[in-house]
């Protein structure tokens, strides 16, 4: 295990930066994962930290050594990439030692690793297979086999789930967590999927145009986001926006009205706002119910249902003419067309300064 940390970093492609100056810290034995959404810079930031992308400027540490120079060989780490990269004409056996087989480990110690990670990653049954005989599931747990038998300081994930279907990805996304826990070992994961970071992190950074957003553990971001990116990013379905106008405001809570919603109070959790500016509220859709024929805050019609089993999704289109979106109970029954009010605990609520 190891610690890891960015001072600083930054990455530029000629005059192009796409890595404006990140600082983050991770501990031993931590979980992070670096999201955001495609071009963000998360995939860059993590091949900085393997060395397969050269540093611009700033500083990494691994373990308490600087980085910046050291040869990828060096640094401790071992990369699971979004292709399987295994060698089709070599056994899972093979695979799994190769790069032991590079570095000219003894026969008895190679086997004894290869094993382990069998063992671990529950594919001894396995190991005397071609690739062209696996899953894509299995294949995934090749490649993350080749790393564990290289015994890494810092294991980095670069979207290894991408390619498998979404009954695949759950039971792999299982099996990452639970590799965590049984190895302890400091990972460092990337994904464009908010719902696997949402599950395996322990601490989450956000990243968008190079830069961090917002450092957490999931449900500090889940529950008080530092932004409107972070707010609408993390969570599904994504948190509703209404630009509402300030109509009050006092030490910790602000009023808020608009065209489809009551007065309320929302508290500003320490965001300055003036009275008459126009803010940004948002509200989850799985804090919205019902609330009658007269009652509620929001009112509008219904354009859509959509019935996942576990809950009913409905598509609201309000009486200004903005739409949010509702996440209700199971057996809830709601016609398109037909009129809906809404209430919502004004406690969970955020207000943002800035419009979308």
């Amino acid at each position: 295990m190891a610690k890891v940390k960015l001072r600083g970093l930054r990455k530029n492609y000629g005059p192009v930066e796409v890595i404006k100056g990140v600082d983050i810290d991770i501990d031993d034995g931590e979980f992070v994962v670096f999201v955001g959404p495609s071009g963000c810079g998360k995939s860059t930031l993590l091949r900085m930290i393997a060395g397969l992308e050269d540093i611009t400027d700033g500083t990494l540490e691994i373990d308490g050594q600087r980085a910046n120079d050291l040869e990828p060989s060096k640094r401790g780490i071992a990369m699971v990439f979004q292709s399987y990269a295994i060698f089709p004409h070599m056994t899972v056996r093979e695979n799994v030692a190769f790069g032991l087989t590079i570095n000219k480990v003894g026969k008895a110690e190679k086997a004894e690793k290869v094993a382990e990670a069998a063992r671990i990653l529950q594919m001894e049954h396995l190991l005397d297979r071609r690739p062209s005989e696996l899953s894509g599931g299995q294949r995934q747990r090749v490649a993350i086999g080749r790393a564990i038998v290289r015994d890494p300081k810092v294991f980095l994930f670069d979207e290894p789930l991408s390619n498998l279907d979404a009954a695949l990805r759950m039971d792999m996304r299982m099996e990452i967590g639970k590799l965590h826990q049984d190895l302890g070992a400091t990972m460092i994961y990337v994904t464009h999927d908010q719902v696997e970071a949402m599950t395996l992190a322990d601490k989450i950074v956000v990243l968008k145009d190079g830069k961090v957003m917002q450092t957490g553990a999931p449900m500090e971001l889940y529950h008080e986001p530092a932004n409107l990116f972070v707010a609408g990013f993390l969570g599904a379905p994504s948190m509703n926006f209404l630009s509402v106008t300030v109509d009050a405001a006092n030490e910790t809570t602000v009023s808020v009205s608009n065209a489809s919603l009551d007065q309320i109070e929302v508290p500003h959790k320490g965001r300055s706002f003036t009275i008459g500016q126009t803010a940004t509220m948002g509200i989850r859709p799985q804090y919205l119910h019902p609330a009658g024929d007269e009652a509620g805050r929001l009112h509008g019609k219904v354009i859509l249902t959509e019935r996942l089993g576990s809950e009913t999704v409905i598509d609201i289109a309000l009486a200004d003419g903005s739409k949010i979106i509702a996440a209700l109970s199971e057996d809830s029954i709601q016609t398109p067309g037909t009129a809906v009010n809404l209430d919502f605990d004004p406690s969970q609520a955020h207000i943002f300064p800035e419009s979308r």
